[in-house]
């Protein structure tokens, strides 16, 4: 199958495209500036330039490509988290992640081959804070998610709504950790942890799913081959943990000192009420379904293991 990555220069797609092709697959993959095309023709994709937001780009490049499958992992975050206000953060991601996908969508129309499509979405705080703290694909959204993080939701929920009626699959990832994200040994995030920037608000009682970059690409190529068209997958490892739980240990496997805890009525003042919530309420995810359809498994069960691994910086031996 020829697959359309778009958005291969991230984390995503960069550990995509390698276990792509070491499926038998061929792909292409783009990225918005010129010098890094070398790095993904270096990975073993054909690379070309794109930018996702421009609809004239993202036709000429798709029609080009005349690929079998599209694969959007198209976004414009760096590895560090703005607490202060997610919404400004994710401010162009949210454009790629509604109008980048109608033009991917309209791409794939104009192109009469496309037959598979997939796209990033994220699981956790985007579900309802109610019931249960682990939430399935079944489960419902926030219904009014808190300022901070509106616009975000809205453009998750504008991604999932137009994917799911052109029959295509959205994947829920957890949260990035690994080789190219922002928990890296190298990494932002880790950086924060390790100057006790990184706090605990409130009770710490956010549940937090997440993903080893690896398992990313494992659950995409799974989810190319197998997924049924019009359903959503949460890709993401087998132990959702409360922040109180998941980021004292990760300081202690850097050997950092212990998060500071802030008072949520202070989180408020100085970032907002999103960010509290993702702290304090977020819900963590299921990945049953996938496991099930997919017959995929997260080569990292859990991020217990992967944490202690990034500290070392040592990979995982698979079977």
């Amino acid at each position: 199958m020829h697959v359309f990555i778009a958005g291969a220069a991230g984390a995503a797609g960069r550990s995509l495209i390698p276990a792509l092709i070491a499926d038998g697959h061929t792909v292409t993959g783009t990225t918005r500036s010129e010098h890094r095309t070398a790095d993904i023709r270096a990975l073993g994709a054909t690379p070309a330039v794109m930018d996702g937001l421009d609809r004239d780009s993202v036709m000429r490049a798709v029609t080009d490509a005349a690929p079998d499958a599209i694969v959007h992992q198209m976004t414009a975050l760096s590895g560090d988290i703005d607490f202060r206000n997610p919404d400004k953060a994710f401010a162009v991601t949210n454009r790629l992640r509604t109008e980048g996908t109608e033009h991917l969508l309209a791409g794939a129309r104009a192109t009469g081959g496309v037959h598979r499509f997939l796209a990033q979405s994220f699981a956790g705080w985007p579900c309802a804070r109610t019931g249960g703290p682990i939430k399935t694909e079944a489960d419902p959204l926030d219904p009014d998610p808190p300022r901070g993080v509106r616009e975000g939701h809205a453009a998750i929920r504008r991604l999932e709504a137009l994917v799911t009626a052109a029959d295509g699959v959205v994947l829920r990832y957890g949260g990035f950790y690994g080789p190219g994200t922002g928990l890296a040994p190298d990494g932002d995030q880790l950086a924060m942890v390790r100057a006790r920037k990184f706090p605990i608000v409130g009770s710490g009682g956010g549940i937090w799913s997440f993903a080893h970059i690896e398992d990313v690409a494992g659950g995409t190529v799974a989810a190319l081959e197998r997924g049924r068209g019009g359903e959503i997958y949460n890709i993401c490892d087998d132990e959702p943990a409360p922040v109180r739980e998941w980021l004292p240990a990760l300081a202690r496997s850097l050997g950092a000192p212990a998060p500071r805890r802030v008072p949520a009525w202070l989180a408020r003042l100085l970032t907002s009420p999103g960010t509290v919530m993702m702290m304090t309420e977020a819900r963590g995810a299921s990945n049953a379904k996938a496991k099930v359809e997919l017959g995929w498994t997260p080569a990292w069960a859990s991020w217990r293991e992967g944490f202690a691994a990034l500290a070392s910086a040592r990979t995982p031996v698979v079977a």
